[in-house]
C-alpha cells in the first residue's frame, strides 16, 4: 500500500472508532479530525491518485461532520425534553438502559465490520511496487517498434505483412536521474482486458493497474560510470509479455546491466503498438493439451528464435549507431546472456546452441521446447535451469479432474512428462546448474503474484522470498560468466530449505 493511503486511511479507522466510542468528544477534535482527513485525502489524490478499493475510506472523511451534526441535534433535544422524564419509573429506567446496550453492541459491531472492509479491500487490491534496488544504478528506459522486413507474419490476415515487435530496453543511470516515472505496462486497461480474456482472471484484480510504477525514468541519460555494460536478452513466456519479470529486470540493470525485454507478437499476452494498434494472443485454433504438444510447440518456438535474432541484429545497430546517441559505443556485445520464463527460457536454451553471440543463459521453469535437443555432452556454454518443484513433479502432484480440463488422461499425461523428463536429462552435464524452488508455481517466476495477496494466498505461495531467491541467483550467474566476478553457486549445492541445487 502507498504511504499517503496508508496513512489516511488509518487515521480515518481511527477517527471512526473515536467518534462512536468515545464520550465528551470536544467540538474542536472533531472539527480537526475533519480538517485533517480531508487534507489528506487531497494530497492522496494528487500525489497517489484514488482508486475504487478507497472508496470506503473515502467516505470515512465525512463521518466528522456527521457527527458534528448528531451532536447539535443531540443537544437540541436534550434542551426541549428537559424534565419530561423526571418522575419516569424504575421499570421504564431499566428498559432504556437495556435498549442502550444493544444499541452500543449493534453500532460496535457495525463499526469493526466497516473498519475491516476499510482496511481489507485496498489491502486485497494493492498498487503493488517493487523491491528497492540493490545496485548502485539507477534505471532508464525507451522502447523500440522494430519491424524484421525479411520476414513474413504468420498470424495475420492481411497478405505481405512483416514481423514487427516491440521492444523495452532497461538501462543503468545515474541514482538521482530526474524524469518521468515509467509506467509498469503501458496502456493498463488493454492488459486488464487481456489478463481477463486470455488466462480468465478477473478485471477486478487489475483495476489499480494504471497506478503501478516501476523505477525506471523514461528516455533518462545513460549512466557513463562505466565505459561498457553486459547485455541481457529477455524473452516472456507464452501469454507473458516484455515487462512480466520487471521485479528481476530492475535488480539486474541496477547491478549494471542493459536488458532488452522482447513481446513476442500474437504469442504475448497483448502487443500494444505506439500508432495504437493492438495485438491479440492467437491461439491457432489450439487449446489445452493440444496447445502442448511437442510438434505445435517445437515448431512455434523457432519463430521466438528468430525473434530473439532479429532483436540482437538491431541491438548491435543500435551499439554501433544509436541515432540518439544513448547506447553508441557502450554496449559490451563480446558479453551477452539471455534469459526466459517458460517458453522463453525454451527460446534462451535454443539461442545457446544457435547462437555464438550468447555467451550464458538462464531457462526459469519452461519445458524443453524447441528444433534442437541439447546433446548429451550437455549445452556447451554456462547455463542455469531453474524449476518449480511443483512443476518438476508433473502429474504427480495432478488430480484427474485437472488433467481432464486439460482435455487429456491420466496415461497420455504421464506420456507426455517422459518425453518432457527426457529432454531435461543433459541439462546439468559439462558442469552446469539446476536450481528446484520450493513451495513455487509455475508463475512465481514472474510479476503476476504482486498483483493480489488473493492470487498469492490460493496458490500457497510466497512471492517476495522467491523473487528474492531468483534475484540473488540471477546475479551471481550473471555477474560470474559475465563480469568474471566469484560464483557463490558452487559453495551452495545441495539441499537448501527453501531450494535444491544441482551441478553437473
Amino acid at each position: 500500500m502507498r504511504t499517503v493511503e496508508w496513512i489516511y486511511l488509518i487515521f480515518n479507522v481511527v477517527m471512526l472508532v473515536w467518534l462512536i466510542g468515545g464520550r465528551n468528544k470536544p467540538q474542536k477534535g472533531v472539527w480537526g479530525g475533519l480538517v485533517i482527513s480531508g487534507v489528506l485525502l487531497l494530497i492522496h489524490g494528487w500525489v497517489e491518485g484514488m482508486r475504487w478499493p478507497m472508496i470506503p475510506a473515502y467516505l470515512l472523511t465525512l463521518v466528522p461532520l456527521i457527527g458534528i451534526m448528531a451532536d447539535a441535534r443531540r443537544q437540541q433535544r436534550s434542551v426541549t425534553t428537559v424534565g419530561k422524564h423526571a418522575a419516569a419509573s424504575s421499570s421504564s429506567t431499566s428498559a432504556v438502559q437495556k435498549t442502550g446496550r444493544v444499541r452500543i453492541i449493534a453500532t460496535s459491531m457495525l463499526v469493526l465490520v466497516y473498519a475491516a472492509v476499510t482496511v481489507g479491500l485496498p489491502l486485497l487490491f494493492p498498487v503493488f511496487s517493487f523491491e528497492k534496488l540493490t545496485g548502485p544504478y539507477g534505471i532508464g528506459t525507451v522502447s523500440y517498434d522494430w519491424t524484421d522486413n525479411s520476414r513474413e507474419e504468420l498470424l495475420t490476415s492481411t497478405a505481405g505483412d512483416k514481423r514487427e515487435l516491440m521492444v523495452q530496453i532497461w538501462y543503468p543511470t545515474d541514482p538521482d536521474a530526474k524524469g518521468t516515472t515509467a509506467p509498469y505496462v503501458n496502456d493498463p486497461a488493454v492488459y486488464a482486458a487481456a489478463f481477463n480474456e486470455v488466462l480468465q482472471l478477473p478485471k477486478l484484480l487489475f483495476s489499480s493497474l494504471d497506478q503501478v510504477k516501476a523505477h525506471a525514468i523514461q528516455e533518462a541519460s545513460l549512466s557513463d560510470a562505466e565505459a561498457q555494460y553486459p547485455v541481457i536478452l529477455f524473452s516472456h513466456g507464452l501469454h507473458g509479455y516484455e515487462n512480466q519479470n520487471t521485479f528481476q529486470v530492475e535488480q539486474l540493470v541496477s547491478q549494471g546491466y542493459i536488458v532488452v525485454g522482447i513481446n513476442h507478437t500474437y504469442s504475448s499476452l497483448v502487443s500494444v503498438f505506439p500508432d495504437g494498434r493492438v495485438a491479440q494472443f492467437e491461439s491457432e485454433g489450439k487449446e489445452g493439451f493440444e496447445q502442448l504438444q511437442f510438434s505445435y510447440m517445437d515448431k512455434l518456438n523457432e519463430t521466438w528464435v528468430k525473434d530473439a535474432q532479429f532483436v540482437l541484429d538491431e541491438v548491435k545497430k543500435l551499439a554501433a549507431g544509436d541515432p540518439n546517441g544513448r547506447f553508441t559505443g557502450h554496449m559490451d556485445l563480446d558479453n551477452i546472456g539471455m534469459f526466459g520464463h517458460s517458453f522463453g527460457g525454451a527460446t534462451t536454451v535454443q539461442m545457446l546452441m544457435d547462437d555464438p553471440r550468447v555467451k550464458a543463459g538462464m531457462n526459469m521453469d519452461g519445458v524443453l521446447f524447441g528444433e534442437k535437443r541439447i546433446p548429451a555432452e550437455g549445452v556447451g556454454k554456462p547455463f542455469l535451469m531453474m524449476s518449480a518443484d511443483t512443476t518438476v513433479a508433473g502429474t504427480s502432484v495432478m488430480s484427474d479432474e485437472e488433467i481432464a480440463a486439460m482435455g487429456t488422461t491420466r496415461p497420455e499425461a504421464e506420456k507426455y512428462y517422459e518425453e518432457v523428463y527426457a529432454r531435461y536429462e543433459p541439462v546439468t552435464v559439462g558442469g552446469n546448474f539446476w536450481m528446484e524452488l520450493s513451495n513455487t508455481k509455475h508463475l512465481s517466476f514472474s510479476d503476476l503474484y504482486l498483483i493480489s495477496p488473493i492470487l498469492e494466498w490460493s496458490q500457497g505461495v510466497d512471492a517476495r522470498g522467491a523473487q528474492q531467491l531468483i534475484n540473488d541467483t540471477t546475479i551471481d550467474f550473471f555477474n560470474h560468466y559475465l563480469k568474471g566476478q566469484s560464483l557463490r553457486m558452487d559453495s551452495e549445492v545441495g539441499e537448501h530449505a527453501s531450494y535444491s541445487l544441482k551441478k553437473g
